[in-house]
């Protein structure tokens, strides 16, 4: 397991977080000896977020509070391979390989919506589960704090 996703997984929405840290580890274990699984982002703050709209190349479409990280109900994932054999993993891809199609077909069936199937702006490392809503409407929703973050109330 990636203790760095893991870790990652705490920011998930609460009523998330125990679904994706099981679905997490039922993946992860999917993958052959030398891949593994991690989730680059998951919850990002306004600003982190409007950090990286302003980034060149671009690498997002969305706005600070326009993502659905921004409210604790996505995740970005990247493939680490491990470059030395010693269990080391040192090499990240972005590379939609037969690895990378294994954690779409899992994640898909589980109920998460993939970036790799819009049509405007792909998103290949993208997932996320909205239960119906946009940016615009959890923007509008009743706020909470939990563990210092701020998530909408479903």
């Amino acid at each position: 397991m990636d203790k760095i996703t893991l870790d990652r997984i705490k920011t998930i929405h609460p009523i998330l977080r125990s679904e994706l840290e099981k679905d997490y580890i039922e993946c992860n274990n999917l993958l052959p000896k030398g891949v593994r699984l991690r989730f680059a982002y998951v919850y990002r703050s306004v600003n982190e977020q409007n950090i990286l709209f302003a980034q060149r190349p671009k690498v997002t479409n969305a706005k600070g509070g326009q993502s659905i990280h921004n409210y604790g109900m996505a995740f970005d994932i990247v493939i680490l391979k491990d470059k030395d054999n010693n269990g080391t993993f040192e090499t990240a891809s972005f590379d939609i390989d037969e690895h990378w199609m294994k954690v779409v077909k899992f994640f898909k069936a589980k109920g998460w919506a993939w970036g790799g199937d819009w049509t405007s702006f792909k998103d290949a490392p993208h997932f996320e589960k909205t239960f119906g809503n946009t940016w615009r409407t959890l923007q509008n929703k009743e706020m909470f704090i939990d563990n210092g973050l701020k998530y909408p109330k479903l």
